[in-house]
């Protein structure tokens, strides 16, 4: 696998005498790719019907010419003011009701058919003009599906697909009746047309009506891709089609969208993301302000990975600045190269930075970019230019036989659904919870892969980890029956039915044969009431209460003596939800058990298994030496001694691991 890098590139922001030259500075900077035209359908078509196509065609032809690739974009996330007056109605509709207007981005709404028409028509057209060019090597369909909150839409066209939706699902109102439990608070209905949207109630709506409407919004943002996707591969064979996801983005499904694309990519925000969606407490984001965390960006590259089975790219890397986060300060020296090879460690064929200049206009005139407004060298240009000669040195000379991670951890977007729908303890999130168990294998100098509940692929991993799974699938039980590793469970998995009911065995709701245990009752936390456990550590936010059959052995117990962790064979049920230290301790006996070393690593220091290398990144502000490893050998990038922002990769073969 060759590893290239690419850069986000606005030819119509730009004078056309500027192109060439910065065609030529992008191919000397060492980048490979260039996305471009993803917002541009106001000039690709300024009024119905007449296209202007030949800008794109000669800023096409002048980034080729340089030697460089395009990444071509439908523009579909921006649709133009006189499509938006033509159907109104396109317009999505908030929770509460409000209409979310025409003058930003991403302004449609997934269930409206006429748009979904409108997107195909322009699609078609830029397939069939530029789909056998030889500068164009790949498509990215639309941009950054549910950024602004832009997947769920409330809308009569919402409603309507909704409705049919649900015809197709339940056949019958009783069935339905039956599904959501409409029996309570006399919620019966006898027509699907009388089904709304589960919002503006007075109280909180049937947790069953929710899970199906967020399962409907889902595939509607799979049909949507899935359209584009056909039309690029019929007039545009041997690209590939790509999408940028974000994120800890969660209300589609990711994998769903991701069997229909070749590459999936996302788009890395270090510093933003750790102002913006990290749930750590304000030392924590102190102490990264300027290198981000140091398990966001690694958790996004193995989930992306896993969506489109092994083909990933990182789209947009953070190269300065943003402009979007609650406070945007600028990388430490060295991040922006960090970020990129950390990409690579786990399996990227390309990083891309956004943006080639930053735009002295709009929205974004304070997002940073490789070059100035006045095009002098921001910078993260250097960074970028140190990767590219770093990449050709090492060209070759890398395994690239990645193989399995250490443990495996199953991911499942319906239950990140769930558990927004009823957390039943206000820190309960589905993200956090699989977040946490990531961080902590990662603390102890493990590698992890990601895999689907729809399609788990377990075989080969010593350890494996299903936390917070709102209901089992039969390929998951399959794969449970089939696993030769050690693998821990819970909390909360197995908790409901697929129509978000408790499960008539309780909880777990596992075969007596697997795991004969149930859960009784459950309780959520006070952040500031945690429950001890014996040998160390507590339960925080969510404790179950555990009763254990004849063959199941309690490993540990809380402090009034209920099971917290039960053993059936190789198959563990963890009762709560583990502070960093229990993690740790829980963590440690399975890797044990699995016969995988562990190290305490500092907080600021991550490994990553690649082949027969490794590669360690340090987003800590003091040296670390690999020695401390048992590392004696010269890495063959880096040094052994690894400074803040620093990077090594060692041969796995003098790593002594």
């Amino acid at each position: 696998m060759q590893r290239t890098l690419g850069v986000c590139y606005y030819p119509e922001h730009w004078p056309e005498a500027r192109w060439a030259d910065d065609a030529s500075r992008m191919a000397g900077l060492g980048l490979t790719h260039v996305r471009i035209g993803e917002f541009a359908w106001s000039r690709l078509e300024p009024r119905r019907g007449q296209f202007e196509f030949d800008w794109l065609a000669r800023a096409i032809d002048t980034l080729h010419a340089a030697g460089l690739k395009v990444v071509l974009g439908t523009p579909t996330a921006t649709p133009p003011k006189w499509l938006v007056d033509e159907m109104p109605d396109m317009l999505p509709v908030g929770a509460d009701g409000a209409v979310r207007g025409f003058g930003s981005r991403r302004h449609y709404d997934f269930s409206h058919q006429g748009y979904l028409e409108e997107s195909k028509r322009i699609t078609l057209k830029l397939a069939k003009a530029f789909g056998a060019h030889p500068g164009v090597t790949a498509w990215q369909t639309d941009n950054e599906y549910d950024c602004h909150g832009t997947t769920l839409s409330y809308s009569p066209a919402a409603r309507a697909g909704f409705q049919a939706w649900l015809q197709r699902k339940y056949q019958s109102p009783d069935a339905l009746n039956r599904a959501w439990g409409n029996v309570f608070w006399s919620m019966e209905i006898s027509d699907f047309s009388e089904i709304g949207l589960p919002n503006l109630t007075v109280t909180e709506p049937n947790p069953a009506h929710v899970m199906d409407f967020r399962r409907y919004a889902s595939e509607m943002v799979v049909r949507f891709n899935r359209a584009q996707a056909d039309i690029i591969r019929a007039h545009s064979p041997g690209r590939d089609v790509i999408h940028n996801f974000m994120g800890r983005t969660l209300a589609f499904d990711h994998f769903d969208v991701g069997r229909d694309l070749d590459i999936s990519s996302w788009d890395s925000y270090p510093l933003g993301f750790l102002e913006d969606r990290s749930d750590q407490g304000d030392d924590w984001k102190r102490r990264f302000v300027r290198a981000g965390d140091p398990d966001f960006q690694a958790f996004h590259h193995d989930l992306y990975r896993a969506t489109s089975k092994g083909r990933w790219w990182v789209m947009e890397q953070q190269p300065g600045p943003v402009n979007w986060a609650p406070h945007n300060p600028a990388p430490r020296d060295g991040m922006v190269r960090l970020w990129s090879w950390e990409a690579f460690a786990h399996g990227a064929e390309t990083v891309s930075y956004f943006r080639w200049r930053q735009a002295p206009f709009a929205q974004e005139q304070m997002h940073a970019g490789l070059l100035r407004p006045d095009s002098t060298e921001a910078e993260g240009f250097a960074e970028a230019a140190q990767v590219a000669r770093e990449l050709r040195a090492l060209d070759g000379t890398l395994d690239e036989s990645a193989g399995r991670a250490d443990a495996a951890i199953v991911f499942d977007y319906p239950s990140a659904w769930a558990w927004e729908i009823q957390p039943q303890g206000h820190e309960f999130d589905y993200f956090r919870l699989v977040f946490d168990f990531y961080r902590s294998l990662r603390r102890l100098g493990l590698s992890v892969d990601i895999v689907p509940a729809s399609a788990p692929e377990l075989d080969g991993y010593p350890m494996a980890l299903i936390p917070g799974l709102f209901a089992w699938t039969p390929e998951l039980i399959e794969a449970i029956r089939g696993f030769q590793g050690q693998l821990l469970i819970g909390p909360r998995s197995g908790s409901k039915t697929d129509d978000f009911a408790i499960p008539d065995t309780l909880p777990p709701a596992l075969q007596k044969d697997l795991l004969d245990l149930r859960v009784s009752r459950v309780e959520s936390l006070r952040a500031d009431t945690p429950v001890p456990i014996s040998g160390g550590g507590t339960f925080q936010f969510w404790r179950e209460f555990l009763e254990a059959g004849a063959d199941v052995e309690t490993v540990l117990s809380a402090e009034d003596g209920v099971p917290g962790l039960a053993k059936q064979g190789f198959l563990h049920y963890l009762g709560g939800w583990p502070d960093p230290e229990l993690m740790r301790i829980v963590l440690q006996r399975l890797a044990a058990d699995a016969g995988l070393k562990t190290r305490d690593l500092p907080d600021g220091v991550r490994l990553r298994r690649h082949g027969l290398h490794v590669f360690a990144f340090n987003y800590g502000e003091t040296s670390f030496d690999l020695a401390e490893l048992g590392w004696t050998g010269e890495p063959v990038l880096g040094a052994r001694v690894l400074q803040p922002s620093g990077v090594a990769i060692v041969a796995v073969a003098g790593a002594g691991s």
